[in-house]
């Protein structure tokens, strides 16, 4: 319940919070380039950042437990975030915010798996990537909603190998994956 909570209370404020600073930096551009460049790549660090924040420094946990709390920290956060879009912004259930509910805990757990085994950086950079790829189709509207089921998909399919590679060891203690190669 805590991972869950911290999607949408630690994850959801940080979100903001680096988006409101980032943004003011693009001063000079057109809306439609300050959109561009705030949706597909400021985003996709600051969301999956915000997302693995919670987990960066655990202790005795194992490989498959990291794992397992990054999914619920991506739910929580794709919940905050669904509700967001349809309340405050009317966007529609099905076709922009159904496969953000699935999306983020996969994308989150991409990241995760670095942090379990102390190669963040690498998957982390993966989960930005698809992370950039969908915004990328939401924002140009290239494919919309087929291009967001597939980048997803092939999120989803890459968590469930990755959760298949996790072990039930502990991870040292000390700094838990945080040495970024």
């Amino acid at each position: 319940m805590f991972f869950l909570l911290s999607g949408a209370l630690v994850s959801i404020p940080l979100t903001l919070f680096a988006q409101q600073n980032l943004n003011p930096l693009l001063v000079g551009l057109s809306t439609v380039d300050i959109t561009l460049i705030s949706i597909t790549i400021f985003t996709p660090f600051i969301e999956e950042f915000s997302k693995v924040f919670p987990l960066i420094y655990r202790h005795g946990e194992t490989q498959k437990s990291i794992f397992l709390l990054a999914l619920f920290v991506g739910i929580g956060f794709g919940i905050v975030e669904f509700m967001t879009y349809y309340v405050t912004f009317g966007a529609s259930v099905i076709v922009s915010r159904i496969p953000g509910l699935f999306f983020h805990p996969a994308s989150t757990s991409i990241a995760a798996y670095g942090i379990a085994t102390k190669k963040p950086l690498p998957y982390f950079l993966l989960a930005v990537l698809l992370h950039f790829l969908n915004n990328i189709f939401a924002v140009t509207g290239s494919f919309g909603l087929l291009a967001s089921i597939i980048v997803t998909s092939i999120s989803i399919i890459l968590s469930w190998y990755l959760h298949t590679k996790t072990k039930e060891e502990f991870i040292e203690t000390g700094n838990a994956g945080c040495s970024f190669q």
